[in-house]
């Protein structure tokens, strides 16, 4: 078997010239992923937190490596459902969050390993949610530098994110570079394992559990298509610049400001923050999504 390093390289070698993963489950029989997995998630608080079943690190060994391996060469195992708890948001509301037991929690770490390593490299630059070397300040840090000329920001929230992936689309965007059909099962067995509240079983009929090791590379898999289509498609249709000419509506406001602005009417001039009409240069109707200074350049960015 290959190292859990020359693994990972390969398959993001592979990731970033877009071909397909044709033999993604047999990685899986890896013993030396599973020590680097464990090697991740040993040392979190969540490790010695028990699931349903009452298992936790305590006790680990290769014989439970070699047991766990067994049990998917055969495809014999089985997702148990996780332990939902919940804890409190800042909003006063309720989080579900799900307790894996940790057999669970190490093939799903295998399973983000190997997810991570192909997909990482085909995200979108824009994005820096549950990356790898990314995060809020990364974010936070490409607005203050490259979106300078911006004057709005639009902040949005999706509400119930792991909890709403839809199953389906989410294997079906799998099976486009996954062509491993085992892997794709035990990833729907993974999905569909259900949870148990009050000891009692409930079908998980979308989303991915909140507290589960793979639900953010999912999460990240399914709204890369997002991504890829606010950049690809909305940008270029409904960023205004220099490449489409103004709209009537915009050219009179800006005429009016210039106007103020030669006159001297400061207060005006102060004043003058309108929602610009798309009419006339920008495909459909109704309000723009840009809203700016007159008399500035409207400049939009878009990122998660």
């Amino acid at each position: 078997m290959q190292n859990a390093e020359t693994v990972l390289g390969v398959l993001r070698d592979r990731g970033r010239h877009g071909l397909p993963c044709d033999e993604l489950y047999r990685q899986m029989f890896n013993p030396q992923l599973f020590q680097h997995a464990y090697g991740r998630i040993y040392s979190n608080q969540g490790a010695m937190t028990p699931g349903a079943c009452g298992e936790t690190a305590d006790g680990m060994s290769m014989a439970k490596i070699g047991s766990i391996i067994g049990a998917l060469r055969s495809e014999r195992f089985r997702f148990q459902p996780v332990k939902r708890v919940y804890i409190p948001k800042k909003s006063g509301k309720l989080r579900p969050l799900g307790l894996p037991s940790w057999s669970d929690k190490l093939v799903g770490e295998v399973i983000r390993l190997l997810l991570e390593a192909y997909y990482e490299p085909q995200f979108s630059g824009r994005s820096h949610g549950f990356r790898p070397g990314r995060g809020c300040h990364t974010a936070l840090t490409e607005v203050a530098v490259g979106w300078s000329g911006t004057t709005w920001f639009v902040e949005g929230d999706i509400s119930d994110c792991f909890g709403s992936l839809d199953h389906e689309v989410l294997l079906s965007i799998l099976a486009e570079k996954t062509h491993d059909n085992r892997f794709l099962r035990l990833l729907r067995n993974m999905l569909q394992a259900g949870y148990l509240e009050e000891w009692e079983w409930n079908a998980t009929l979308s989303g991915a559990p909140q507290g589960g090791v793979a639900s953010p590379i999912l999460s990240n898999i399914y709204l890369d298509r997002l991504d890829k289509f606010v950049e690809t498609v909305l940008v270029p249709e409904y960023t205004r610049g220099e490449v489409r000419a103004p709209s009537p509506a915009y050219r009179k406001v800006k005429n009016a400001f210039r106007r103020a602005r030669y006159h001297g009417d400061v207060a005006a001039c102060r004043a003058g923050i309108r929602v610009i009409p798309a009419t006339g240069g920008v495909t459909g109707q109704g309000l723009a999504l840009i809203i700016s200074p007159i008399g500035h350049r409207p400049t939009a960015g878009i990122g998660r």
